[in-house]
């Protein structure tokens, strides 16, 4: 099926209650005919909590990240463990994406069931029947390419054995960790040369194409740090190029970048020798997409580099007050089961009144806990005033966690318009 008709067809999906916060008085329609009615957020018969994704906002830094990757000349692969969205992904490739970064072969199925051709899976993968997959989709698209990540002999060695008898070898690159104590990858360049000679010696499985790291994972990560981590990284593929280690391919690729440092990402990767082959220069930041409003907030390279451009917040949870058993204590109905609380609690923004619809800033209100399904709100003297029945909207910290709690998710205009829902697939 082609990927545009795979994504199209999400809009033939029922509402039904499978999806929350979706109208109760929509059931029986298609997500296509609900979003073609343009149903107002807070009139529209939507209940709460609801996850809404600001149109603009998106719209907004998907052309950002455009624009970053082709001015310092990197190539993107959105890391779509953020999103899961097909329609998402779609979006991102129309923006110039080279393809979809994923970080286990389930994630890579659901791409492929929706036309991604080319997947680079920033992870070891030493499951038999994960590989056996990963060959069948190889064998059956010459136009699919998948890479992904080694770091150790064994797991050449169970990789080769897996991938008996495939019609082309699949692509690999070795990872460099990011340092002691840091999370997978091969500590020494002495380590990352022997998995390379590992790979080396079963050429009809396995290929090398290039080196790859997480800096996000360098230990007590600041500038200097990650930039150091990075040359190291840029130094292995020159010497593994030196060693005849990349002969016969046709691009080195050489990857890195989250979410909090794809500025030291641009500024090493500018100084990439020439090389025996031209470089894929890799990007992988992938919470861009809806950023938000704390864990990425405070760390987006955009804060230290601001003339390149701002990401904007693009989710907001509206919860309703439905208890104000005291003047200083207010409980929503939005909960751990709503919202990302990972590492940040969610930030109390604005108020919207259930009697007249006004909207005003939540002054002197924060949200201390999250219960299952409750948020608890301290409010304070002199603040905004809050009654039960009002809609809070409040501000989400770490994207990675917020799609994952939301299967279909309104996409929302400035007017307060869904003109569009997200489908993920976690």
């Amino acid at each position: 099926m082609a990927a545009d008709d795979a994504v199209a067809q999400l809009a033939d999906e029922p509402v039904d209650h499978r999806f929350k916060a979706l109208p109760p008085d929509a059931a029986g329609l298609t997500v296509g005919e609900l979003a073609a009615s343009r149903r107002n957020l807070f009139t529209g018969g939507f209940t709460t909590p609801v996850l809404a994704l600001s149109a603009e906002s998106l719209e907004h830094n998907l052309a950002l990240l455009e624009t970053y990757s082709e001015r310092h000349g990197l190539a993107f692969a959105p890391h779509g463990k953020t999103s899961m969205s097909p329609q998402l992904f779609a979006r991102q490739l129309e923006y110039g994406a080279w393809g979809i970064t994923a970080a286990v072969p389930h994630q890579a199925r659901v791409y492929r069931a929706y036309g991604i051709r080319r997947i680079f899976l920033a992870n070891e993968v030493v499951d038999a029947a994960a590989l056996r997959w990963i060959a069948g989709e190889l064998d059956a698209d010459p136009e699919c390419r998948f890479i992904c990540y080694v770091d150790s002999v064994r797991g050449v060695e169970l990789m080769n054995e897996a991938l008996r008898g495939v019609s082309r070898p699949l692509d690999v690159v070795v990872e460099l960790g990011a340092g002691d104590g840091a999370r997978t990858g091969a500590r020494t360049e002495a380590d990352c040369a022997a998995v390379a000679d590992a790979v080396a010696a079963r050429p009809a499985t396995l290929r090398l194409v290039g080196v790859a790291g997480y800096e996000g994972e360098v230990p007590q990560a600041d500038g200097d740090r990650v930039h150091a981590w990075l040359r190291r990284l840029v130094a292995l593929a020159a010497d593994f190029d030196k060693a005849g280690r990349f002969g016969g391919v046709e691009e080195i690729v050489i990857s890195a970048g989250g979410s909090a440092w794809f500025d030291a990402v641009a500024d090493v990767f500018a100084d990439i020798p020439e090389l025996s082959a031209p470089v894929l220069k890799l990007l992988r930041s992938g919470a861009y997409v809806s950023h938000d409003d704390g864990h990425y907030r405070h760390l987006t390279p955009f804060n230290r580099v601001p003339q390149e451009g701002a990401l904007q917040p693009a989710f907001r949870l509206w919860a309703q007050v439905v208890s104000r058993p005291t003047d200083e204590q207010a409980f929503v109905n939005a909960g751990k089961r709503d919202a990302a609380y990972d590492l940040d609690l969610p930030k109390a923004q604005v108020v919207r009144s259930a009697r007249t619809g006004e909207t005003r800033p939540a002054d002197g209100i924060t949200v201390t806990g999250l219960s299952d399904q409750h948020g608890w709100l301290r409010t304070t003297p002199g603040g905004t005033e809050l009654e039960v029945g009002d809609w809070v909207g409040l501000g989400l910290s770490h994207p990675c966690t917020s799609f994952d709690k939301w299967q279909l998710i309104p996409v929302v205009e400035a007017d307060g318009a869904v003109s569009d829902f997200v489908r993920t697939f976690f």
